[in-house]
């Protein structure tokens, strides 16, 4: 089936966006502080009343065929190209769109995209469906206290029993999310006896199953955002598989490069921006001294470089295909650039960001500047996407293993 002209689609976008947002408008006043903070830090009744805001134009622009846009069709997405889906998105970008949460963007961006990807058919009619419409919410069941960069170091174990069920016991970490999560998308050691990354088995794991333990974590900028996960003989169906045993390698690699992806490239707002550093320095009356004046060209500079950079990415990306290693590319400037855009508040301010002086946007940069070092985590850390630069986009040599052996006979296990 031929696509769509770019053109004549956006102006349908457009039109249909208008049906269903309103148009953005300017803040009401220079007082009006904007939200600076890079992970949402909201009581749980709020952080609830926001979800089912974001569930409301999930599910609108699901029913409308614009969720999903560059997913194969066979896998129950739109089928469109890369230009379709940047498209979509500067046209999104016009209207008051509800802020997205995390745990909204790994059940429609990772988790959905996962199933519809490796599961089989009716896998996709129950669940991929139902999480691309956001009608059940997912989470990300993959890091451990001692599996974060080393992923395939995971020691959480399934095994199977006679009648098929699998029984799980382990403990994940960092889960955003997973006080609301219908199902995680859970890593598991299923086989020890080969080398770490074949042994590793995906299944969705009910967040309200038995044995299932969900405590949240207190992070340093006020919030609890992220919570800890105790799986104690937790039993799921074999139906509940996703891919084949042993594939969840495949399936962990294939979502985490659209966690890069989403972590790079999203149009929702993380932390504070150069807009409003720059703003700020105008407001502390510092944009005549020329040291603050080279930090914000700096600041631009990197920024336009980023969204040039994601801008690139996004075209050559091939429509339905698999995120590559490119993503690294675009994660790994977001998480700098946060930092920077922090550090530059931070001098500008001095110690009015340390104490609240009741100036409007100083001490409201303390939720930027506490936030800024997770993003350099989340998705995979900065050592990590340099580490995918190198080795699979300008194909240096990788780094000595001394890991390919059966997990069961690395040290420690």
């Amino acid at each position: 089936m031929s696509q769509p002209d770019v053109d004549t689609w956006r102006t349908q976008v457009g039109q249909w966006l208008a049906t269903v947002l309103e148009p953005a408008r300017e803040p009401e006043s220079t007082d009006d502080t904007p939200d600076l903070a890079v992970f949402h830090n909201l009581p749980d009744d709020e952080e609830r009343l926001l979800l089912e805001r974001c569930r409301a134009y999930q599910r609108a622009r699901f029913d409308a065929g614009y969720q999903a846009l560059t997913l194969p069709r066979a896998n129950g997405g739109a089928g469109l190209s890369a230009a379709h889906a940047m498209a979509f998105a500067q046209e999104e970008a016009v209207f008051q769109v509800p802020p997205s949460t995390e745990l909204i963007s790994v059940t429609v961006r990772l988790v959905g995209m996962a199933v519809s990807l490796f599961g089989t058919a009716e896998q996709c009619d129950v669940y991929a469906q139902a999480f691309l419409r956001t009608d059940l919410l997912a989470c990300q069941l993959f890091s451990e206290p001692g599996a974060g960069s080393d992923l395939a170091a995971l020691r959480t174990r399934a095994r199977q029993e006679e009648g098929g069920d699998w029984v799980i016991d382990g403990q994940k970490v960092w889960t955003s999310g997973a006080q609301f999560a219908d199902y995680g998308l859970l890593l598991a050691r299923t086989d020890p006896d080969v080398v770490k990354q074949a042994g590793i088995t995906a299944f969705l794991v009910p967040m309200d199953a038995p044995g299932v333990e969900i405590r949240p974590i207190r992070q340093m900028s006020g919030g609890a955002s992220f919570n800890e996960v105790f799986l104690s003989g937790v039993r799921i169906p074999d139906r509940l598989r996703i891919g084949r045993p042993g594939q969840g390698w495949e399936v962990a690699t294939t979502t985490l490069a659209f966690e890069r992806t989403a972590s790079g490239t999203g149009n929702r707002r993380k932390g504070g921006t150069f807009t409003d550093v720059l703003a700020l320095a105008r407001s502390l009356d510092r944009t005549g001294d020329p040291l603050v004046r080279q930090r914000l060209a700096d600041l631009y500079i990197r920024a336009a470089l980023r969204t040039a950079t994601v801008d690139r990415v996004a075209r050559a990306s091939a429509a339905g295909g698999r995120p590559g290693p490119e993503a690294s590319l675009t994660k790994l400037m977001a998480s700098d650039l946060l930092t920077r855009t922090g550090q530059a508040a931070a001098e500008l301010m001095g110690a009015r960001i340390s104490a609240d002086t009741g100036e409007p946007g100083t001490f409201a940069w303390t939720q930027h500047l506490l936030g800024a070092p997770g993003y350099r985590l989340a998705g995979g850390t900065d050592q990590i996407q340099r580490n995918l630069i190198g080795e699979r986009v300008l194909k240096l040599p990788g780094e000595p293993r001394v890991d390919r052996v059966p997990f069961s006979e690395l040290s420690g296990n």
